[in-house]
């Protein structure tokens, strides 16, 4: 009795470190976004806040249903390790709807032969002897829902994980929240989406592309100046599709200094003086008006 607590106590302590290493992974997963990408400059700290307790509470709602499922499946002779990784990868509520719809009758062994046969069974399918055991039926059907502790904890962290979602929702919405002017000094967020976009930073050059893209839509990158009155900013831009009243703005801001071109239709590759800034960090932004199919190349020499 005391071996079978030691190894239950150890199989808890295994789980309780795989989801405290779980959580410390997303925390350095923000805290190396913050670095890299200037932080949460631009936005209400509320967004971030609610969507790290999505997160927290979507990883939560998936251990206690996860947890749930593989007793389940134990009881009732399934594979417990795959259902659990389903319902990771399938989500919790899928994972658990698509677990419903296959999980296995329980069964007890035939006093015969010993044979697994439904509860339920009246005959083996294996020897066909009669089984009569009504006693032990009614005290496994009165079991059916077990371990109702994971249930309640998946379903206060669903009920968690939908204010976090809400909070989201209503912070992004709210005026000022959320920075979307190209010509701002802060980080732009988008509210909108794109398409089969690539975007790459290398030894110096901006490599960006698209299919198409929301109206508005700002794609940034932070480049440098070393030498604002010698050097200039070169930009290879290609526009496969532009409707009428569309257009690609190269903006180039740094501090209270904001300025703009239209790059939409470039007969030549564009080059840009930068003798009007300082030297240092600058944002170097694409605001995407209705334009598709673009490829560019934005480098400072």
């Amino acid at each position: 009795m005391k071996r079978h607590s030691d190894v239950k106590n150890r199989k808890n302590r295994g789980l309780i470190l795989a989801a405290a290493i779980l959580v410390l992974f997303i925390l350095v997963r923000f805290g190396v976004f913050f670095a890299v990408s200037g932080g949460f400059s631009g936005i209400a700290m509320a967004i971030p806040l609610f969507l790290l307790g999505a997160v927290f509470f979507w990883l939560l709602m998936s251990a206690f249903f996860g947890a749930w499922a593989y007793q389940d499946c134990r009881k009732r002779g399934d594979d417990p390790v795959l259902w659990v990784i389903i319902i990771f990868l399938a989500t919790p509520v899928i994972g658990l709807l698509i677990y419903f719809l296959r999980r296995r009758e329980i069964r007890r062994p035939c006093p015969a032969c010993g044979h697994p046969v439904p509860l339920r069974a009246k005959y083996c399918e294996e020897c066909g002897s009669y089984i009569q055991n009504r006693e032990e039926m009614e005290r496994m059907e009165n079991k059916k829902v077990h371990h109702k502790k994971y249930i309640a904890g998946g379903l206060v962290s669903l009920a968690l994980l939908i204010v976090c979602l809400t909070g989201v929702i209503v912070s992004a919405s709210g005026a000022g929240n959320v920075n979307t002017a190209p010509s701002s000094d802060e980080r732009v967020w988008n509210l909108g989406v794109i398409q089969m976009s690539v975007s790459n930073y290398w030894d110096g050059v901006w490599n960006f592309s698209f299919k198409r893209a929301s109206d508005g839509f700002v794609e940034e990158r932070n480049m440098k100046i070393e030498d604002a009155e010698t050097q200039k900013l070169h930009a290879d831009i290609s526009c496969g599709t532009v409707p009428d009243g569309a257009s690609l703005i190269l903006w180039l801001v740094q501090g209270d200094r904001a300025e703009s071109v239209d790059v939409t239709d470039l007969s030549k590759p564009l080059e840009y003086p930068l003798d009007g800034f300082e030297d240092g960090k600058i944002h170097v932004r694409l605001q995407i008006n209705g334009v598709e199919d673009v490829t560019s190349e934005i480098t400072i020499e």
